[in-house]
Parts: structure tokens; C-alpha cells; sequence
């Protein structure tokens, strides 16, 4: 039904998650319907996306350099260590601007029924990095799940006797949520993490 370039176009969109038939015809007719520089400039961003981004030889971030911005900043607090699964979760927390420390990236979390296990995700690049530096605290920032327990609880098992103090974030019910739409394992561990009012 399509010229064969404009089909082979939104196939190529397919290939980015959560797009379909459609949407994918969309953004194609979009493309064609585009300046000729700003198509260029497009594709440009794509290579250079490619090419020149890699992962930071200290906390796994991406960067275009050896080190990324954040572990090349000497006004950051290091002694707090912040591990992340992912590096969404540190443009997460850079945007909120409340933490001032360091980060780790691991590559996921700890899943054995999917078969993903610690060496898979990285943890001894994180263990070498703690014992080489003079860490006070790790902050453990995993999501609320099954995955992001265990993969805490052997983290923190890692790191007995290291003198080293592991803490993860906090986790419970969010601000404005209607309590009979809590799930039961968000419940409890905000009633077991409770604080007294201050």
C-alpha cells in the first residue's frame, strides 16, 4: 500500500518500545512531512545517540566521557553512596535535586525466576567501588518489589562487616492516595516503616 522506503520507515519505528502499527504510521507521515534539516538533524541525533554515549567508568551513568558530570563534581558529599537500578533513576532523583551525593548503576535487579542473577547485574563492580572508597552510607534505591527486596537484602548481606552503614528508601502509601486501592505488601511495609510525628 506504501512507497517501499516509507514502509520500511514504520517498521523501523516498531522497533521502539510501545509503539504499534499506527502510531508508527503517524510518526513515519511526520517524518515526510518534515523540513529536510530538521529530518537531518533528527537522524544526527540518532547516530551521535549511538556513537558517542557510553557508560561512565565509575557509576555505570551515561556519559560522553571517561566519567560522567556528577562523578567528575568534587562539591558532591562522598561519603553517601546512592545505587540505582537504572540510569532513569538517577535522572529521577537529579530533577528533585535533594540528594547530593554519588551514584552506582547497576544493570536491573536481582530476579531469579527470570534468571537474572548478581553477576549479571553488575554487583561486584559495586562492591570494588565501595571497598576503594571511604563510603559512610549506602542508600539502597530500588523500586517497591520482590526484585528490588532481594536484590537489597543480598546487597546488604555483601556488605556485612564492612563497616559501613546500608540504608534503603523509604516506601509506603503515596500522598493522595484512596486507602481502599492500597495494595496489601504496600500496606504493611508502610505500617512496619512508620516514624513518630515530630
Amino acid at each position: 500500500m506504501y512507497p517501499d522506503s516509507l514502509k520500511q520507515l514504520i517498521e523501523s519505528f516498531k522497533y521502539l518500545p510501545g509503539i504499534g502499527e499506527k502510531t508508527a504510521e503517524r510518526l513515519a507521515f511526520a517524518v515526510f512531512d518534515m523540513e529536510s534539516d530538521k529530518v537531518n538533524c533528527f537522524v544526527e541525533s540518532m547516530i551521535n545517540v549511538k556513537n558517542k554515549i557510553h557508560y561512565c567508568s565509575k557509576c555505570y551513568n551515561l556519559t560522553e566521557n571517561d566519567i560522567c558530570s556528577i562523578c567528575a563534581d568534587n562539591n558532591r558529599d562522598s561519603s553517601v553512596l546512592c545505587v540505582v537500578e537504572d540510569v532513569k533513576s538517577v535522572l529521577l532523583f537529579e530533577r528533585l535535586g535533594t540528594f547530593g551525593g554519588y551514584y552506582h548503576v547497576l544493570s536491573g535487579l536481582i530476579s531469579p525466576l527470570d534468571g537474572i542473577n548478581p553477576e549479571d547485574i553488575g554487583i561486584d563492580k559495586l562492591i570494588n567501588r565501595v571497598k576503594e572508597n571511604k563510603f559512610n552510607e549506602i542508600i539502597l534505591a530500588f523500586k517497591p518489589s520482590i526484585e528490588g527486596e532481594t536484590t537489597a537484602l543480598y546487597i546488604k548481606k555483601i556488605l556485612e562487616g564492612l563497616n559501613i552503614t546500608v540504608t534503603k528508601i523509604a516506601s509506603g502509601i503515596p500522598i493522595g492516595a484512596d486507602m481502599e486501592y492500597i495494595d496489601a505488601l504496600t500496606l504493611e511495609r508502610a505500617l512496619r516503616d512508620r516514624q513518630e510525628i515530630s
